[in-house]
C-alpha cells in the first residue's frame, strides 16, 4: 500500500548522461521524424549529412531516465497497474545533439482519488548541462497508478486527472489539421530511447494488464504530438517550442495513425488528437508555447 509521506521522501540518485548524435537520430526516427524521405526538414532531425542533426525538443523526457523506480516494493505500488496520465516539458535552454547532462528527479504530489478509484503520483525532472551548470529542461510526468487508491482514508476532491473536467472549450481559430502515421514496430523501436516496460513489447504481459496487445508508449505519442506542433506552427524550426503538454486519454496501437487538430488560443496553441479510423481521442488538454505564431 502507498505510504504518501515516503513517496514524497522518495531519494534519487543525480543521473548523469553522456549523449551522442546517434542517440538524437534514434529518437527522433523512434518518435516517427523522417516518415516523408524526401521532407528536406524532416531530414534534419534524421541524419548529420549538411551538418549537426536538429533536436526535438521533446527529447528531454528520454534523457535521465531514473528507470522503472515505481516498480521497487517499496512504492507500495502496483507497478502491473500504472498508465500514463500526464506530461510536460518546459525547455529553458535547446538541447544540443551532443551533451552530458545531469537530471534531478523529486516525487512533488500524491493524491488519493478513492478505494477502487485509483491514485495520482507527480515526479519533476530537472535537466542540466554538466558543463556550464545552466537548467536546460523541466519535465513533469504524472502516473496513474489504476490499483492504488483508498491508501490515505479520505479521499482527495481535486479534479485533476478527472476525466469530467470540461476540455477544449476556448474559441478555436487558425484551425490547422494533421495526420501523422505510426508503424507496427514503432513501440519496439521506441523502447531503443528508454523505457523497456513489458507492456509496449509483450503480448503476454499486454493481456496481463487488460489490453489485447501490446500499446504505444505515452511519451512516443507525445513526442509525435512535438513533431504536429513543430510542422503545423514552427516551420520546423524546434528553437521555436517553449513549452507542450498533453494528457494522454486512451492508448494508442503500433501501427494507428493520429489526427491532430490544433488552432490558436490566446498566447498558445491547443490541440488534441485522434486515432483516425476509430475516432477514439488519444490525447486531449494539449498546450504549447510557441515563439513568434502569429
Amino acid at each position: 500500500m502507498i505510504d504518501r509521506d515516503a513517496l514524497l521522501a522518495w531519494t534519487f540518485p543525480d543521473i548523469e548522461q553522456i549523449y551522442s548524435e546517434d542517440d538524437t537520430i534514434r529518437y527522433a526516427l523512434a518518435v516517427g521524424m523522417g516518415t516523408d524521405p524526401v521532407d528536406e526538414r524532416q531530414l534534419r532531425f534524421v541524419s548529420e549529412i549538411g551538418g549537426p542533426p536538429r533536436v526535438l525538443p521533446t527529447m528531454a523526457v528520454i534523457l535521465g531516465y531514473p528507470g522503472s523506480w515505481m516498480a521497487d516494493p517499496a512504492t507500495g505500488i502496483d507497478f502491473a497497474q500504472i498508465v500514463h496520465g500526464e506530461e510536460e516539458i518546459v525547455i529553458h535552454r535547446r538541447l544540443a545533439p551532443t551533451g552530458c547532462i545531469v537530471a534531478r528527479h523529486q516525487v512533488v504530489d500524491v493524491i488519493d482519488k478513492g478505494e477502487k478509484r485509483g491514485a495520482i503520483i507527480t515526479y519533476d525532472k530537472e535537466l542540466f548541462d554538466k558543463n556550464g551548470g545552466d537548467l536546460l529542461a523541466t519535465v513533469r510526468h504524472t502516473t496513474f497508478a489504476r490499483g492504488d487508491g483508498g491508501f490515505s482514508g479520505k479521499v482527495s476532491q481535486s479534479s485533476k486527472m478527472d476525466p469530467q473536467v470540461a476540455e477544449g472549450t476556448a474559441e478555436r481559430s487558425a484551425i490547422r489539421r494533421r495526420t501523422l502515421p505510426t508503424i507496427p514496430q514503432q513501440a519496439l523501436l521506441y523502447r531503443l530511447c528508454a523505457d523497456r516496460n513489458p507492456l509496449h513489447a509483450s503480448p503476454k504481459a499486454a493481456r496481463s494488464v487488460g489490453f489485447d496487445r501490446p500499446i504505444l508508449h505515452g511519451l512516443c505519442t507525445f513526442g509525435i504530438a512535438g513533431h504536429a506542433i513543430l510542422a503545423d506552427w514552427c516551420d520546423y524550426d524546434p528553437n521555436r517550442l517553449r513549452s507542450l503538454s498533453v494528457r494522454f486519454s486512451a492508448p494508442l496501437l503500433p501501427g494507428e495513425s493520429l489526427q491532430f487538430t490544433s488552432w490558436a488560443s490566446g498566447r498558445n496553441i491547443e490541440f488534441e488528437a485522434i486515432e483516425k479510423v476509430s475516432g477514439r481521442r488519444v490525447l486531449t488538454l494539449g498546450r504549447a508555447h510557441v515563439e513568434g505564431y502569429v
